[in-house]
């Protein structure tokens, strides 16, 4: 597993906007790329299996599973959800810096386990209200999904510990410059930025 890269780790009660903010930092920075995860969920609307999701049944997730071949996972709303290793090494072989993950708080405990030098945010809605008002406003799920999915943020908000940093997402493009702030500040942190340092500090040895 590539050691060098920046992993990045977004989460969310459902409809609290990570889905969009993580696309947003993907435009953004053309150096990260996004951690494709494994699921047995069917597809929404016009997500595509490879580039939203891969989707998977019931039987090879659990294949994976036994496999050792994720590096997280979790059931989530009844369904299951994974990262293969293999995204970690798929950005190292594309040389990213970085790899961003769209996972609940299971998922980013796992990850954090494995790898503590990951950086985690937790993005909340501004209050209960506006997160059902934007679970509606979806339109892919119906009623009875939409109250589990919003008796499920009480749980998930109460982990928000977990994480390094908290994102209340009240405007959508204040909090998309306050995304690419966090990415920006962690990329420039001295472990991060060290070995660029230091291969200058070879560059200017060797010209002497």
């Amino acid at each position: 597993m590539a050691d060098d890269l920046l992993l990045f780790i977004i989460s969310s009660p459902s409809g609290a906007g990570k889905t969009t903010l993580t696309r947003d930092l993907l435009g953004h920075f053309d150096d990260l790329t996004f951690s494709v995860s494994h699921t047995t969920r069917k597809p929404r609307g016009a997500e595509l299996d490879g580039r939203d999701y891969h989707f998977v049944n019931q039987s090879r997730f659990t294949e994976l599973v036994g496999a050792q071949a994720f590096i997280e996972w979790a059931e989530v709303h009844g369904n299951f959800y994974g990262t293969s290793i293999s995204e970690l090494e798929r950005a190292h072989r594309e040389h990213k810096r970085g790899i961003v993950f769209d996972v609940d708080y299971q998922g980013a405990r796992q990850i954090r386990a494995s790898r503590p030098d990951a950086v985690s945010v937790f993005v909340l809605p501004p209050s209960l209200e506006e997160l059902r008002h934007r679970m509606r406003g979806r339109g892919v799920d119906d009623e009875s999904t939409i109250e589990r999915r919003f008796n499920n943020a009480r749980a998930e908000i109460e982990h928000y510990g977990l994480f390094d940093y908290l994102v209340v997402n009240d405007d959508l493009e204040r909090t998309k410059v306050r995304m690419r702030g966090i990415v920006d500040a962690e990329r420039a942190r001295r472990c991060r930025s060290a070995p660029i340092a230091e291969q200058l500090l070879r560059s200017l040895r060797s010209a002497r």
